[in-house]
């Protein structure tokens, strides 16, 4: 019984501690677990974190890495020009043999048509006129014929020539030298057209000479009539032909623009319209209808752009050191030929001409060279990169992204936009 009281006291004992044991033991527990719990949320919080920051850092990485991968240069140059009021007086070759600037020649033949109403006819006396050349296969030394010398048409016919005529002597190579020269018959009529013919000198008859100059018309010889025909005055014949030379030359001259080579320039001003004389051709007049047709040839002055715009800035600029140039607009220039009356396309080796009007001068910028002089520099080199480009005026340098402080080594990831005038 005793015992029983010293058990009961211990239970007592434990039972006012306030914890029962088995209490106790489930508590320890529960606390042990919590404490558990928490370390673990803990560690799972610190991992979390460790995760945020590396996807972070890796993140900004990955960014500047695309940044370097894929980081672009825009170049933006204002070239160097030069304003030039050009009133020039210049001379040019054909044969470009000299040191004069040189020029082509183009000519384009066609022809315009017209009819004109007339209400009076008239009696008419015309001369056949054609063109005759000349050859002469005597001697080496030239041979003068007066104006009106005869000439005997193979038809039996008389022919005079227009003017004083010179025909060369044989040339070194045994080639007959020639001439062209301008006939007409001797009487009026249609009895004096013909086809082509061949002419003999009726002076030189009955000496050697007669058999080694000769001649053979080029083309028909037209235009002889006698009669009544219907009549124009003078004054309506210039104003029809005049239509008719500017319609013709406009279509010959936009026929010429479409033939020009590339590289070259024909200034509206340096062409010259030659015409047929014979617009007129009484012989085919009906019901008081005049027909008019009038040929011509259309002769243009070429010139090489580069040689001319650099001639023009050698000229104009001083210490020019032969850097590419252009002039926007070049083709607005106003071209004036010297004594263009008094030249014959049909040989012409040299003319003076005169150019005028305001234009730029543009120097023109070699973007590969700029480009690989930029790769892999760094962006404060830019401007001593660009002291070495007189044509330059200024120069913007964009770099994306903005943090880098170099230029990509590709020529890729370069670009150069030039500011031309237009």
């Amino acid at each position: 019984m005793s015992k029983n009281l010293l058990q009961d006291m211990i239970k007592i004992k434990h039972t006012r501690n306030g914890i029962r044991p088995d209490v106790a033991r489930q508590f320890r527990n529960t606390t042990s677990k919590q404490s558990e719990a928490g370390e673990i949320k803990n560690k799972v919080k610190n991992s979390r974190y460790k995760l945020w920051l590396v996807a972070i850092v890796s993140i900004v990485v990955f960014i500047f890495a695309l940044s370097y991968l894929f980081s672009r240069v825009v170049v933006t140059v204002n070239p160097k020009v030069e304003d030039v009021v050009l009133n020039e007086n210049m001379s040019a070759s054909k044969d470009g043999a000299t040191e004069l600037l040189p020029f082509d020649l183009m000519v384009i033949s066609g022809e315009e048509n017209t009819t004109v109403q007339t209400t009076e006819k008239k009696d008419v006396l015309q001369k056949a006129q054609g063109i005759v050349i000349l050859y002469n296969a005597f001697n080496s030394f030239p041979q003068t014929l007066n104006i009106e010398t005869k000439l005997e048409g193979s038809n039996g016919k008389i022919y005079k020539t227009q003017a004083k005529t010179v025909v060369p002597g044989i040339a070194k190579d045994g080639k007959p030298g020639s001439v062209e020269v301008k006939v007409y018959g001797s009487v009026a009529g249609a009895d004096y057209n013909s086809a082509p013919l061949d002419f003999k000198i009726s002076g030189f008859k009955g000496t050697p000479k007669y058999s080694l100059f000769y001649g053979r018309s080029k083309g028909a010889i037209t235009g002889g009539l006698k009669g009544k025909f219907p009549f124009i005055s003078d004054s309506q014949k210039t104003s029809v032909i005049s239509e008719l030379s500017s319609t013709l030359q406009g279509k010959l001259f936009k026929k010429a623009k479409d033939q020009i080579p590339d590289g070259f320039i024909l200034f509206k001003d340096a062409v010259f319209l030659y015409t047929d004389d014979n617009a007129i051709d009484l012989s085919s007049s009906y019901d008081n209808t005049l027909p008019v047709k009038l040929k011509g040839a259309l002769y243009g002055l070429l010139f090489n752009v580069d040689k001319l715009t650099k001639k023009i800035a050698k000229d104009k600029v001083k210490k020019y050191d032969g850097s590419e140039v252009y002039i926007p607009h070049i083709e607005d220039l106003t071209f004036s030929l010297s004594n263009s009356e008094n030249i014959s396309f049909a040989d012409v080796k040299n003319i003076n001409f005169n150019l005028s009007g305001n234009v730029k001068i543009v120097w023109k910028l070699d973007t590969n060279k700029l480009i690989s002089d930029l790769l892999g520099k760094s962006k404060k080199d830019f401007n001593k990169i660009l002291l070495q480009y007189p044509n330059i005026d200024s120069a913007n340098l964009k770099i994306s992204p903005i943090w880098k402080i170099s230029i990509p080594d590709k020529t890729k990831n370069i670009k150069v936009m030039v500011n031309y005038p237009e």
